[in-house]
């Protein structure tokens, strides 16, 4: 039986789980877009006893054709995780800075790797001290994990597969709306989103203080976006956030834990790459 009711974990309930015996494994994978690292955050201070997990190096392979941040290679992903602790059937606590957008991609991947006991930490880092918890500077040696990544336990989409779901299905665009309407572009080759697709930015799964919606106003978050009943992915610039509409269509309980929703890992940084693809622009 899961320790966890959720896919979210609260700080009380985080604070229960640490002075248990099924103590969680934590991961720091705080991070920003562009800079400085977020290791210097880490360093200064973080949940006693989490290692950290650099985004760029331990959760995504190098960037190239397949995006900014393709998925890791097993092997070096297995590598990253044992190396931080992580045991076979024992549960990790996922974490970054505040509304849990990188939470949700190492969420995500170790859920793909067929490690099913994984909970983001609502409200993250920032939550955590608002509540009074204890900080450390102390960097961890955790004993090496065993765990075992068999990649394949979520669902993954690619361009041609994206294409034919905003057509069939919902696909949902987790960027902010400038971007989705292409009239902002500071990252990728073009600006615009993939056509048909519907425009659900990220943010709006959590409230000012990055904590997360409750589950019934992010049910009726999605059910205005027409994703009740039907078949479901979502994408972002890197595949980054987009695990985060994943994570939080599973809160919502719009979809199941067995039936997640599918992410088109390369985003809008893969599409965009090709000329050929084209790029809708505007609210459609």
């Amino acid at each position: 039986m899961s320790v966890f009711s959720s896919a979210l974990v609260s700080t009380a309930e985080l604070v229960s789980l640490l002075d248990s015996d099924a103590r969680p494994v934590l991961l720091d994978v705080r991070w920003r877009l562009g800079g400085p690292p977020a290791r210097d955050d880490y360093t200064a201070g973080h949940l006693p006893g989490a290692v950290f997990l650099d985004l760029d190096r331990d959760l995504a392979a190098p960037p190239g054709d397949g995006g900014r941040h393709p998925l890791p290679q097993p092997h070096d992903l297995q590598a990253a995780l044992r190396a931080a602790g992580v045991r076979a059937g024992h549960p990790v606590v996922v974490y970054d800075a505040d509304n849990g957008s990188v939470a949700a991609r190492a969420w995500w991947l170790l859920r793909w790797s067929g490690h099913t006991e994984v909970a983001v930490l609502d409200g993250g880092y920032a939550a955590w001290v608002a509540g009074g918890g204890e900080i450390s500077a102390v960097e961890p040696s955790p004993e090496p994990g065993d765990v075992e990544v068999r990649p394949g336990a979520m669902p993954v989409l690619d361009a041609d597969e994206a294409a034919a779901l905003a057509v069939d299905g919902v696909l949902l665009d987790a960027r902010a709306p400038e971007r989705y309407r292409g009239e902002v572009e500071p990252i990728d080759p073009r600006a615009g989103h993939v056509p048909g697709a519907v425009n659900a930015p990220f943010a709006g799964h959590t409230g000012p203080d990055g904590r997360w919606l409750a589950p019934d106003l992010l049910a009726a978050r999605f059910a205005e976006l027409g994703v009740l009943g039907q078949s479901v992915g979502a994408y972002c610039g890197s595949g980054v956030t987009a695990a985060s509409v994943v994570l939080a269509l599973e809160v919502a309980r719009v979809t199941a834990p067995s039936a997640p929703a599918a992410l088109y890992a390369g985003s809008w940084s893969h599409w965009s790459r090709d000329p050929r693809r084209p790029a809708a622009t505007g609210d459609n």
